[in-house]
């Protein structure tokens, strides 16, 4: 069974978003080992952020990113600039590091200042889910029912039309 990580940088707070994390993580358990890691956000200052302070930051959360990654794991970034993947194009991934003996996957959704060039640079691949800015919680919800959709899409299942 394939290990899936989703790797997050903030706390998830919105109650809706919380509830919906819960019932696809749920729903997941039956298609792989799903685990959620939630790292800290790097403080800062906001109002006296300039982008020195930014990029320490970042680095920061990217050490810890890095740091949570299970080794042998496929590390996914999920960021602006990354390809944009149609939910059949995901499960394709999925299914094709699963047969090619290398099923471990992380995906880094990185914090309001996305994520460190180092996360990016170290992943195998970099996914957008699209032009449109999420909120995080938001975008960690959208993750969690995609991956569900691609796994159902590997099964044959009717959940995607």
């Amino acid at each position: 069974m394939q290990n899936i990580e989703l790797i997050c940088v903030g706390k998830l707070s919105a109650a809706f978003c919380a509830a919906g994390v819960a019932e696809y993580q749920k729903r997941l358990t039956a298609f792989c080992n799903f685990r959620i890691i939630e790292l800290p956000e790097a403080p800062i200052a906001e109002k006296t952020a300039g982008d020195a302070i930014i990029a320490r930051a970042l680095q920061k959360e990217g050490d810890a990113i890095l740091a949570s990654v299970r080794k042998g794991a496929g590390l996914v970034a999920l960021c602006i600039e990354g390809k944009e993947l149609s939910s059949e194009e995901l499960a394709g991934f999925i299914a094709r590091r699963a047969a090619a003996g290398a099923p471990d996957l992380a995906f880094a959704i990185g914090s309001s200042h996305g994520l460190a060039p180092a996360v990016k640079q170290a992943a195998a691949v970099c996914f957008s889910m699209g032009r449109i800015t999420l909120p995080h919680q938001l975008a960690r919800l959208v993750l969690c029912e995609q991956l569900y959709r691609a796994f159902s899409i590997n099964a044959g299942s009717k959940y995607h039309k």
